[in-house]
Parts: C-alpha cells; sequence; structure tokens
C-alpha cells in the first residue's frame, strides 16, 4: 500500500508556477529559431465577396519580402478537416479552405499570406497586397432567409433534431405553458494569448515540426497527418506554456498549417503571432443562438414537456468540431430535471461572419440560459417561489444512475452517473444564507433599491473517454517522470497528475517530473479539453502508478527478504509497516537496471461522469444607467473528489468570471454587411476586478463517480454554465419585471431600455 493516500485534495502548491511567475516562461512568442520568416496574413475586409486576381508584385519588389502565396500556391492542400469521423459526409463542403478559395465569407479571412525577414516587413508587405474583390450580399441573420453557401448549397448546413417520449401529448394535458423567445449573445474566450505558431523542417530526417500547440496536440497531429499525407513519425507538435484555452486556442486554424508547408517549401523555420485585433476578428467565437422554447407544467410545477427550435449561428465554415456545440445544445437542455418528454430542432446556419466553435461549458451555458428562464416562468406563472419549483423537478438521488436517451441514432444518451442535487441545492442556499438574504434584498427593494437574487441549477459532463495512458519511470536517483498526452492550458495539469502518482506510489510530488504536448515522446494523447484531463489521463496515471508501486514492493520483497503484503511506500522509500530495513526506490533501480520501476498503463472507459452545480447570483442595477454589478455570487459544485482544492476553486473562479463577462459585457457586434464592430477591447469589453465581486465557492464530494477508480469528477467548466441564467433571473427580481431578461449580454442599455418601458406603462 502507500502511505500518502491523504495528499488527493490537498490544496498543494502548483508545480507550474515559479517559471510563469518569475518571467521565464516559453509561449509562442519567446520561441525562435535561426534563419526563421515571420508569416503575416492578408485577411478580406469583405464580409463576402467573390475573388478575383490576387497581385503581390508591389509585396514582393519590397527588400525582406520572400514570398506571397494565394490558394493557388497550395492547391493541393485540402480543407481544415473535422477532429472527429462521426461528422457526416454531407457536411464537409461547409469547411473552410487554408487560404480562400474563390469567395471571401467573413471579415478576417485568410486571403493570401506573406513570408519575410522580420515581422515589421511581413505586416508592410501585406499592405501591397492587391486583391481584386467582387463584393456579394452578406448573409448576418442566422433567424433569417437562409442565403447561398456556394452554388447549389444553401446557409443551412443541417437541421438536426433530439427527442424522447411523447412531447405533443406532454403540451395538450398541460395546466399551464410557457413560451420565451431567447437569444445568448457571440463572444468567445479572449485568452492572454494570442494565438501563435512556428513551423520547422528539418531536412535531414524529412521531419516537420509545430511548435506552439495547445490543447489538443496528438489529435491535431492525426488531422495534419491526414490532410499532409504524412507517416505518423514525419511530424510532431510541441506544446510550449499557453496562456488561457478556453476551447479558443488549440483548434486547427488555417495559420496552422501555413507555417508547416511554407517551412517545408521554403527550407526555413517560420513563424505567425496573431496581434490582438486579428484575434478579435478571426480567432473562434461561439454561444450565438436563438431559441424558441416552450415549457408544459402540471398544477404543481411539474415538468410535463419541454421543447425548442434553435438557431445556430456557426459563422461562415463549419471547423473542427463540426456540429458539435449545436448537439450539446440540445441533449443538455433537460439538465438535473425530469423531462419525460423533450423536443429540440436545431437549424445549424451558416452566416458571413467569424466561424464559430467551442467556449468552455460549449452549448451548456446556453441551453442552461434557456431552460432556467422557463423555470423562472413558470414559477412566476403558477405563482410558486423560484427554488422550490426547482426543487419539485429535480432528479432524485435515488433516481441515480438515471438515464437521459433520445430517439435519434446520432444524438447522445447521457447515462447519468451519481450525484444528489436536492442535497447540492441545499447546501448551497444555507451557505449564502438564502433567507436572511431574501429578507435583506426585500428591505432594500422598499427602499427603493433595485436589487435581486437567482438561481440555477446544471449537470455537466466530463471524463469522456475512450481511452487515455500514461509512462511512468523512476531512475536511479529516485525521480519520477510521467509521461503523458495530456496538455496544460493553464489549469493545473502538471500539478494535478503529480498529486495523483504520489498519492499512489508513495513519493513527494515535488519531486516528479510531469511531460505533455510533446507527440514524439510519446504516440497518444487526449490533450486538455471538455473537462477531460482530471479524470482520464489522472486514471491513466493512477493505473501507471500502481503498476510501478506493485513492481516496486515485488523487488523490495526480494531483496528485503520480507513478505510484500507488510510493505508501504513512503517519501521514495519501501520498508515494513512495522519498521525494519527499507529501501529506497532509486537503489531497486540501481540494483535492478533502469527499466525495473517504468510501466505503461492505460484508463478506458465507454461512459462520463457528470459533475453538477448550482449558481447563485445577487445583483444591483443603476436605475440612471441601466448598470448591473454583481454584489455576490456563489458557485456550488459537487465534483465527486477533489484532487487539488486550490487548483479547482481557482478554476471555478475563473470560469465564473468569464461567465459574468458573456452574462453583462462581452459580444461580437456585426453591421447589416457583416463588417465587426468589436475588434479592439474598446468595444468588446472585458471585466476587470473592479467588476467581479469575491467569488464564493462550495465545492462537495458526496457523489464519487463509480465509474474510474479514484471517483474523481471533472471541474473545468463548473464556474460558467449557469452564470447567465443566474444572473438574468436576480435582474428580473431587481427591475421587478418577471421574464424581461431574454437576451445576454444584459447591457446597461438593453436594462434601461426595460426601465423605460417599465416607467412609461400606465398605472393599473
Amino acid at each position: 500500500m502507500s502511505a500518502n493516500d491523504g495528499l488527493l485534495g490537498k490544496p498543494l502548491a502548483r508545480l507550474e508556477d515559479p517559471p510563469l511567475v518569475t518571467g521565464r516562461g516559453r509561449f509562442a512568442g519567446d520561441i525562435d529559431f535561426p534563419g526563421q520568416f515571420h508569416m503575416r496574413m492578408v485577411r478580406s475586409p469583405h464580409a463576402h465577396a467573390g475573388i478575383g486576381e490576387i497581385d503581390g508584385a508591389a509585396a514582393l519588389a519590397l527588400e525582406g519580402v520572400h514570398a506571397v502565396w494565394s490558394v493557388a500556391d497550395i492547391a493541393d492542400v485540402p480543407p481544415i478537416d473535422f477532429r472527429s469521423d462521426r461528422q457526416v459526409e454531407a457536411l464537409k463542403p461547409f469547411r473552410q479552405h487554408v487560404l480562400a478559395l474563390g469567395r471571401a465569407r467573413y471579415v478576417g479571412e485568410p486571403v493570401a499570406a506573406v513570408f519575410a525577414e522580420t515581422p515589421y516587413v511581413a505586416e508592410d508587405a501585406a499592405e501591397l497586397v492587391e486583391v481584386h474583390y467582387d463584393p456579394l450580399p452578406a448573409t448576418v441573420a442566422a433567424d433569417g432567409e437562409p442565403g447561398e453557401f456556394a452554388p447549389g448549397l444553401g446557409t443551412e448546413a443541417t437541421l438536426l433534431t433530439h427527442t424522447c417520449g411523447d412531447a405533443k401529448a406532454g403540451f395538450a394535458k398541460a395546466y399551464a405553458v410557457v413560451e420565451l423567445d431567447l437569444r445568448t449573445g457571440r463572444h468567445s474566450g479572449v485568452p492572454m494569448e494570442t494565438r501563435g505558431a512556428i513551423g520547422v523542417y528539418d531536412a535531414a530526417r524529412d521531419r516537420l515540426e509545430l511548435h506552439g500547440a495547445a490543447k489538443v496536440p496528438h489529435r491535431n497531429k492525426e488531422t495534419l497527418i491526414r490532410m499532409l499525407g504524412l507517416a505518423p513519425e514525419r511530424i510532431h507538435l510541441h506544446e510550449g506554456h499557453v496562456g488561457g484555452g478556453f476551447g479558443i486556442r488549440g483548434e486547427l486554424y488555417p495559420e496552422d498549417l501555413l507555417v508547416l508547408l511554407a517551412a517545408r517549401r521554403l527550407g526555413r523555420p517560420v513563424k505567425w503571432i496573431e496581434d490582438r485585433q486579428e484575434h478579435l476578428t478571426a480567432a473562434n467565437q461561439g454561444r450565438e443562438q436563438r431559441h424558441r422554447a416552450r415549457l408544459a407544467v402540471d398544477e404543481e410545477g411539474r415538468i410535463l414537456a419541454l421543447e425548442t427550435e434553435i438557431w445556430h449561428d456557426q459563422g461562415a465554415y463549419l471547423r473542427t468540431h463540426g456540429v458539435s456545440v449545436p448537439n450539446r445544445s440540445m441533449c443538455s437542455l433537460p439538465g438535473l430535471y425530469r423531462v419525460p418528454a423533450f423536443r429540440a430542432s436545431c437549424h445549424v446556419r451558416l452566416t458571413n461572419k467569424t466561424p464559430a466553435a467551442t467556449y468552455r461549458a460549449p452549448g451548456r451555458f446556453e441551453s442552461s440560459f434557456v431552460r432556467e428562464r422557463l423555470m423562472d416562468a413558470a414559477a412566476h406563472r403558477l405563482g410558486i417561489d423560484p427554488v422550490e419549483i426547482r426543487r419539485r423537478n429535480l432528479i432524485a438521488a435515488d433516481d441515480l444512475p438515471y438515464t437521459v436517451a433520445y430517439d435519434e441514432p446520432y444524438a447522445e444518451t447521457l447515462p447519468l452517473d451519481s450525484g444528489d442535487y436536492p442535497l447540492l441545492l441545499r447546501k448551497a442556499l444555507e451557505a449564502v444564507g438564502w433567507d436572511d438574504l431574501r429578507a435583506d434584498l426585500a428591505r432594500r427593494r422598499t427602499a427603493g433599491e433595485l436589487v435581486g437574487a437567482g438561481v440555477a441549477t446544471f449537470l455537466e459532463e466530463s471524463g469522456r473517454g475512450p481511452s487515455d495512458g500514461a509512462r511512468i519511470a523512476v531512475d536511479r536517483d529516485g525521480v519520477v517522470e510521467i509521461v503523458t498526452g495530456g496538455a496544460s492550458v493553464g489549469q493545473g495539469f502538471a500539478t494535478a497528475m503529480a498529486q495523483i502518482c504520489a498519492a499512489t506510489l508513495g513519493v513527494d510530488y515535488r519531486g516528479i517530473a510531469v511531460v505533455h504536448g510533446q507527440t514524439d515522446r510519446i504516440p497518444y494523447g487526449i490533450g486538455a479539453h471538455a473537462a477531460r484531463a482530471t479524470v482520464m489521463t489522472g486514471s491513466a496515471v493512477h493505473a501507471t502508478a500502481l503498476a510501478v508501486r506493485g513492481k516496486a514492493l515485488a523487488a523490495a520483497s526480494e531483496l528485503l527478504q520480507t513478505p510484500a503484503g507488510s510493505l508501504t511506500t513512503r517519501d521514495g522509500i519501501v520498508q515494513a509497516d512495522t519498521g525494519g530495513p527499507s529501501i529506497s526506490l532509486g537503489e531497486i533501480v540501481r540494483t535492478r537496471g533502469p527499466d525495473a520501476l517504468a510501466a505503461e498503463e492505460f484508463y478506458e472507459t465507454s461512459q462520463c461522469t457528470f459533475p453538477y452545480g448550482a449558481h447563485i447570483a445577487v445583483c444591483r442595477v443603476d436605475p440612471g444607467t441601466g448598470a448591473v454589478t454583481v454584489e455576490r455570487f456563489m458557485v456550488a459544485y459537487d465534483v465527486g473528489r477533489a484532487v487539488n482544492g486550490a487548483t479547482l476553486e481557482g478554476q471555478l473562479v475563473g470560469g465564473c468570471v468569464q461567465g459574468i463577462g458573456g452574462a453583462l459585457f462581452e459580444e461580437f457586434v456585426y453591421d447589416e454587411a457583416g463588417q465587426p464592430l468589436a475588434v479592439t477591447f474598446a468595444d468588446y469589453l472585458l471585466p476587470t476586478v473592479a467588476e467581479i465581486p469575491a467569488i464564493e465557492c462550495l465545492v462537495t464530494e458526496d457523489a464519487p463517480s463509480p465509474r474510474n477508480p479514484l471517483g474523481i469528477k471533472g471541474g473545468g467548466e463548473g464556474g460558467i454554465n449557469g452564470v447567465g441564467a443566474a444572473i438574468a433571473s436576480a435582474v428580473d427580481e431587481a427591475i421587478g419585471i418577471p421574464g424581461a431578461i431574454d437576451r445576454t449580454p444584459i447591457t446597461p442599455e438593453r436594462v434601461l431600455a426595460l426601465l423605460r418601458s417599465r416607467d412609461s406603462r400606465p398605472s393599473p
């Protein structure tokens, strides 16, 4: 056995921090190679236009410019492929080419690439490239009339459905039906570090390298292998430090392909670093959906049926996730509630905006906003307390495991594993002092303040398989190395893996070296996305550490002439429980050889784990400006079993801050011609520390997952999921207009318009 089991859950200091806080991190911008070219993109200024002649002569005449490419120079390169082979063939025509082919479909689309000796010359040269455009009508409303994507193809890429039960019968027998028209605004992760990529070609070994990879290096390598027709050993991706992921980083973008193609064809390394305006114009956006939703309830407020029609604004192309986000939006809509009948349809529409993809809690932030708005509307219609109507509909602990299954073969079944949803809601309300809080808010409203509180519950999904593995080896000095295909995007990945290994193997976590994101060190890996890393890679590390510990106990048993069953490991030492002779792990390796304490094991699963949460918001509205201030916010979340309490809380707080941004401030806005109107931080508003309260976190471990040996569930997305819904409910109460908030972000202009409308109504 190991004597370090108590390590799990402790708020141990992060291993990743020393180079980051001392300015020694190596982000994409810090990586340079001798003789490198710098790449600059020529981007479309039109949302929709035919592309005629591209003339690079003036750019090529500039000293230091080596090449100018258009799509004709890379005609043999296919469109950027989907990550998953689950995407249907009919969606492939909507993929994006590396450089625009025939048409530009959004402002910022790469049309040409310039390669020069310095980034400054490259930027000057890009402005000299002449592109002849033939402007075309732009489609900017996903819920309007579909336009033309290409000859013979409309802008509705597909119509998806999710159904279960008899929704028609549920609505027919309803005591009350509430109907809402809801919208979530377009926003994105906007990490501190913009995108960057450095391509290197090693001619001696005929090998390509991509530096600056993030999030899913192995998945992107697989896509590159298919697209470029390479053998696996001919390309490797290398992850450095990453200034935040949040879905937006780590996808396969046109620029990633271009630096690799140019490095091989031009014979020199090629570096590209995005500026902030490019990032706000061309990197993945998301969230923009319209829902026409209906909820049928009985006289006691219990759900009979839920129905929604969705218009998902995908932007100009289907990127690597295909239709994952709209599928997630539909399957996540029931949340933690018993929904006996459900019907959802989703129009996946292409518009002349920047393409959309995943953003932290993809589809779930959107669906939680819709579901919880419906619950508030039903509570108001029936005169039931909003918390009470939620209690009546939560899936009971005795009902778990509980399966949410849909009729369509492509729709994902949700086999919920463990939980006590009513218990978590009760704990959250008690922790925030709900009854006293409500009384205090009522007093403040009587005194003239516009204040209110809102609650939202939600379901999360984590640990999606099917498998991941790890390699662990101990060297002659007792140093433990973990090699994984996981990735670090700032979430404390190395610390979590070291902590799991240390607890299992019986060593000091500070003496463990964690290698990740390097495809030349390990041929597989899930990376870090969709709250997978701790569950999948952590379980693989646990299994591998068990195997190494087993080898250590067996070797020590022989060397110490002591039964293995009486031995334990602590601080890198193997000895009997009762004392006596001992031997270090390093001594075992020195005695038995370099592979004596090395192992590679896998963790496989066909099912996910399902953490869950409740959010509580307290908001104040300024009657003069309409500005919303979040006075308090609580995130309550059951994670099954925590690995590191401090990093988990950091994840929850960070996610909550992003959720507040999406709920109140952040929105990519376009005009009728498809021109983006928020391409600097003067217009795309991020929350600062002045707008964020001290986020309160309640982490519970009441429902360990039975689906992995550690009982853990993912924590990366629980902080953001219900934020928009909880704040909307709080603002409704503050301004005294039930159901007033029907879209995010809840900007001062929109709130002020609601207040003016309220005040202009004649008295009853």
